[in-house]
């Protein structure tokens, strides 16, 4: 008899132990474990759902970044390599405002070579080879047309110097090249940013700023 009435206060603790938090609402215990274990269900779930502008934000004036691309003639560029560097994205449809910007470019940059202007031409699509080989064609048909333009300011300023070797245009076929801006490809459309020589970012814009925002910056 002692035994079993032992057995049977062992079985009563056992119970207001385990069951106490199913029965009891307001137990303290209760109250601190549900919301912790809610708040832990909820953010597993809502994770993956949450967009890359959260995780990766935008580049930041102030900061500075080694941004490292190829040209589409094979030049070694770098935003941190010396240059004062003014970075234009864009898409196909955006070329006319990369020409804008560079036409933008203060006189006293021209023929410079502390300045530099680079170009990426972002394509939203993937494509096969025989479509990239036209698209390259058609770009650097764009760059003869920005050559010669650039090529007028220069004789204008008496500037003895070839524009030609002063474009730079980076095809990003892949989207490697824009994604060094740490923005979601899908969300970038047009960007122009300025960097000092060491990869310093001075400004940026999403769309093509005015001639005295830029000669503020490039002073």
């Amino acid at each position: 008899m002692p035994q079993s009435s032992g057995g049977s206060t062992e079985r009563l603790n056992t119970k207001r132990h385990t069951g106490g938090c199913q029965r009891t609402t307001s137990s303290p215990i209760c109250l601190l474990v549900n919301p912790r274990a809610l708040q832990f269900f909820f953010v597993a779930v809502i994770a993956p759902l949450l967009p890359t502008t959260l995780v990766r934000g935008a580049l930041s004036n102030g900061a500075t970044y080694s941004l490292s691309f190829v040209d589409i003639n094979g030049n070694k560029l770098s935003t941190a390599d010396g240059h004062v560097t003014v970075l234009v994205l864009a898409t196909k449809s955006d070329w006319e405002k990369a020409h804008v910007v560079g036409d933008r470019i203060p006189d006293s940059c021209l023929g410079n070579p502390n300045y530099r202007m680079i170009t990426i031409v972002r394509f939203t699509r993937k494509h096969g080879v025989i479509v990239r080989n036209v698209a390259t064609a058609f770009i650097r048909y764009r760059m003869e047309e920005a050559a010669k333009r650039l090529q007028t300011r220069y004789d204008a300023q008496k500037i003895e110097h070839d524009a030609k070797s002063d474009i730079f245009v980076v095809t990003d076929f892949d989207g490697s090249a824009s994604a060094q801006l740490e923005e979601p490809a899908e969300e970038v459309e047009f960007r122009v940013l300025v960097f000092a020589r060491d990869g310093k970012l001075l400004a940026r814009w999403s769309d093509v700023p005015s001639a005295k925002q830029l000669a503020e910056v490039l002073k």
